[in-house]
């Protein structure tokens, strides 16, 4: 294959992937919209934000959320979009003050595909707080699920069951180093996010996204008590 036709079947492979994402990430915010159909809300969080914007799937869930009049960004990028009417450019790991709280708090609080990238249990468990503490009655985090068959990542099926450790320790050897890290990668199950919620007393549930008919992604949307 000569370097030419190489590089067209990575771009056609890639642009394969993005309509797949795009199509689940349409259906994921349907699937939000309908629950939050009965819920006066007027302004949106999205949390790990991405300044891509050569992607069709890139920011596609927040952008089709219905109801809402103004939108805000909490993302370690430097988001130059104009989508978004206020942007902080921070980590959502981070202790929050307290005047960032009160300006980005908002009723509806999003964040897809973030959770198994900000590192430890410790990380996403702080992330799961700082979300909560922001939402005034809705907050809504997507994830992939860790046991689809495939790491969506990676693009290897079977290996991320495995002990973590075993899983990472694979990955380096065969020179995925930066999915090896922690710090880059940490899938969640379903079985996980029921454990983060032990701690919080309000109604909440998780739905699936399923392709292929098996479930390929995880909606948690909490709905605190108002």
């Amino acid at each position: 294959m000569s370097k030419n036709s190489e590089k067209i079947f990575v771009t056609n492979h890639y642009k394969f992937l993005d309509k797949i994402a795009y199509k689940k990430r349409i259906e994921i915010a349907q699937t939000i919209n309908n629950e939050i159909n009965n819920i006066e809300l007027n302004d949106a969080l999205d949390i790990g934000t991405t300044e891509d914007i050569s992607n069709q799937s890139s920011n596609t869930i927040i952008k089709n959320l219905k109801k809402i009049n103004i939108f805000k960004s909490i993302s370690n990028q430097n988001i130059k979009s104009s989508f978004f009417e206020k942007k902080l450019n921070k980590s959502i790991t981070d202790d929050l003050s307290k005047i960032e709280l009160n300006e980005f708090s908002s009723d509806i609080v999003l964040s897809n595909a973030t959770i198994e990238h900000v590192g430890s249990e410790q990380n996403q468990r702080k992330m799961l707080d700082n979300i909560i503490k922001l939402s005034k009655k809705v907050f809504v985090i997507s994830t992939p699920n860790r046991y689809y068959p495939i790491d969506f990542h990676t693009k290897i099926p079977f290996l991320h069951w495995l002990p973590k450790t075993y899983h990472r320790q694979i990955l380096k050897i065969i020179g995925l180093s930066f999915y090896a890290q922690e710090e880059n990668l940490n899938l969640l199950s379903k079985k996980d996010l029921i454990l983060f919620m032990k701690k919080y007393d309000f109604n909440y549930k998780i739905l699936n996204i399923k392709l292929f008919n098996i479930n390929s992604n995880l909606i948690l949307i909490g709905i605190k008590k108002f």
